[in-house]
């Protein structure tokens, strides 16, 4: 059945005892090291304490959402009703590798490492009014691993089992002991109430309200247009250190457009209260309209001083004319970064180098001594060129004529079995090299179609299709792809994430993240030594030998980074003074009653 506009009235709290007030300390626990805030702290320090509760926010998306289960492959659902659901441990974004006690009240990790505790907070509610249990936290592990989406149970693979031992005290079981990370993603995981979903089919599409214990319910939700999510005035954590000056506005409405340009028109005409830039061209030349000139619109270029990962044109190994490294590096040699750049990005990018970019994790120049011991085994069928020759990238004069590259590259794809015959690039059988470069926005096609140009230098036929999003994410989900263009983010700590992201388990599941299809036992072997480092000196040597087996496996043709958050906004907001690492931490704003009144007062006249 077709359902095209559904609301729901906030979720009332049924009888049930007040929560107990909460004043105990929130420890805080560190992957490597020491947490940076003592346990007796008050908020988070890039916070206002003070900040008043009230008002909207609206923000725009692009595409559209029909579910509101964002843990299942099946349906789309919006990235704003995560806010509905906490998680035992909440991390502080200006602090690496830490995180704090939230609904829990305390993690305790075995002494020999294969198993970690949790004991959960007597205050803990969800915004029915009844309380989180040790149970609701099991039966959240074992439905997300049996239904949930596959990066849950790549995520999940060496935990056993989830062991209540009492209604606060949860228990995790680890097939082994290698893996640091696990107490902490254990402590990410959203809790959802077992009672809520009997009766209810976890692996459809949701189309209810879903119950949480966060700081937002939903309120409406007019599927494909618009999500409206209202404060849980009664939030349990509302007072927490890891919750005071935090989920500020009355109201969060996120409005859903299909076309970008129509969603930067919605906000110049103040429709939409917040944006964040993603596109260059308009960041330099789109913001010189009258609300800007008049002061009614703010902007500002946040910095960022996180990991920025990898984005890049991604191909599909899985594609025979992808199978070939030589012909993947031949795509590579082919982009103009330069020329790009300076003509469409206003010279506004830096180019990315590495999949773990902005961080000490990115590889560079020769494999050190301790890459080299996880490496050499491998050395069979590892490239050469790995442990002799710097990782680098062509550089062109930025004038778009770049025939030494292209040169390069049709030396690479003769030897990969492909020649020129009537200006098309044909295999032995006579057959043109062709591919599909997928995307699911029109914004793509400013990038994408100058360099299919560009291959069209070499004779091959590229074709630049751009598709609806949720078409689109279904392909994703199935491999159903030549190229597209994507992103893997990376964190200041590799860990599991990288067995979804590299490994040969990975490359068969599908909706995975393994994208290209990447399947080398050498990755297996240093995904594993990521997960199971003991320090940060293994931490670092392992996952830059990673970094070099991806690069020189030539899986992605690396694209571009920005060092700072774009940020665009209606002049009744306010924000933390203090910079935080990520840039821009939105659930940290609030609307300012006085500038909103001013606001008001001045779009009247």
């Amino acid at each position: 059945m077709a359902l095209t506009a559904v609301a729901f009235a906030p979720l009332s709290a049924v009888a049930a005892p007040a929560p107990p007030a909460d004043r105990s300390p929130t420890p805080g626990y560190a992957l490597l090291g020491k947490p940076a805030l003592p346990p007796d702290f008050d908020h988070f320090p890039y916070v206002n304490p003070s900040a008043p509760k009230g008002g909207e926010i609206v923000l725009a998306d692009i595409g559209s959402f029909d579910s509101l289960n964002p843990f299942i492959v099946r349906g789309t659902a919006p990235n704003d009703v995560s806010l509905v659901w906490d998680s035992l441990l909440a991390p502080n974004p200006d602090e690496p590798n830490a995180s704090y006690a939230h609904l829990a009240r305390s993690m305790t990790v075995a002494p020999d490492h294969k198993s970690v505790t949790f004991v959960l907070r007597d205050a803990a509610r969800f915004n029915d009014g009844s309380p989180v249990a040790a149970a609701d936290v099991a039966w959240t592990f074992d439905t997300l691993r049996a239904k949930g989406k596959p990066f849950y149970s790549q995520y999940y693979a060496e935990v056993a089992s989830a062991r209540v031992d009492g209604p606060k005290t949860v228990t995790f079981l680890f097939r082994t002991a290698r893996d640091r990370e696990l107490p902490f993603i254990l402590g990410q995981m959203p809790v959802l109430p077992e009672h809520w979903w009997k009766g209810r089919d976890f692996s459809a599409p949701l189309t209810a309200a879903p119950l949480g214990s966060g700081p937002y319910r939903v309120e409406k939700a007019d599927f494909g247009r618009t999500l409206i999510l209202s404060r849980a005035a009664d939030w349990w954590a509302k007072d927490r250190p890891t919750g005071k000056g935090l989920y500020n506005f009355d109201r969060r409405r996120t409005e859903f457009f299909r076309d970008p340009t129509v969603a930067f028109e919605a906000f110049k005409a103040g429709q939409i209260t917040y944006r964040r830039e993603n596109i260059s061209k308009t960041w330099a030349t789109g913001y010189d309209f009258p609300a800007v000139r008049q002061g009614l619109v703010k902007k500002e270029a946040f910095p960022v001083h996180l990991p920025v990962g990898m984005q890049g044109f991604a191909m599909n190994t899985r594609r025979p004319v992808f199978a070939d490294p030589r012909v993947r590096e031949a795509m590579t040699l082919a982009f103009d970064f330069q020329w790009t750049n300076k003509t469409l990005f206003y010279g506004l990018y830096k180019r990315t180098t590495s999949y773990f970019e902005g961080s000490e994790f990115a590889s560079s120049g020769l494999p050190s001594p301790a890459e080299l011991k996880l490496l050499d085994p491998w050395k069979a069928i590892l490239p050469p060129a790995l442990f002799t020759t710097p990782y680098t990238l062509p550089v062109t004069d930025g004038s778009g004529n770049d025939l030494p590259e292209l040169r390069a590259a049709l030396k690479l794809l003769e030897a990969a079995g492909w020649r020129v015959k009537n200006r098309k690039l044909v295999n032995a059988a006579g057959q043109q090299m062709q591919f599909e470069i997928l995307a699911d926005a029109p914004v793509f096609q400013r990038v994408l179609v100058p360099y299919a140009t560009q291959l069209s230098h070499l004779g091959i036929a590229a074709q630049v299709r751009v598709i609806d999003p949720a078409q689109y994410q279904q392909r994703i989900n199935n491999f159903d792809y030549d190229m597209t263009i994507t992103v893997f983010p990376e964190s200041d700590s590799p860990g599991n994430e990288q067995v979804d992201y590299w490994s040969c388990g990975s490359a068969k599941q599908i909706g995975s993240d393994n994208l290209m299809g990447v399947c080398n036992p050498a990755v297996d072997a240093l995904v594993h030594h990521i997960i199971t480092a003991q320090d940060r000196a293994s931490l670092v040597a392992a996952t830059r030998a990673l970094d070099r087996v991806l690069l020189w496996g030539w899986y992605m043709v690396p694209n571009w980074y920005l060092d700072k958050v774009w940020a665009a906004w209606w002049d009744k907001l306010g924000h933390p003074a203090q910079p935080v690492r990520t840039g821009v931490e939105l659930n940290a704003w609030w609307e300012d009653p006085a500038r909103a009144a001013d606001l008001a007062a001045k779009r009247r006249h």
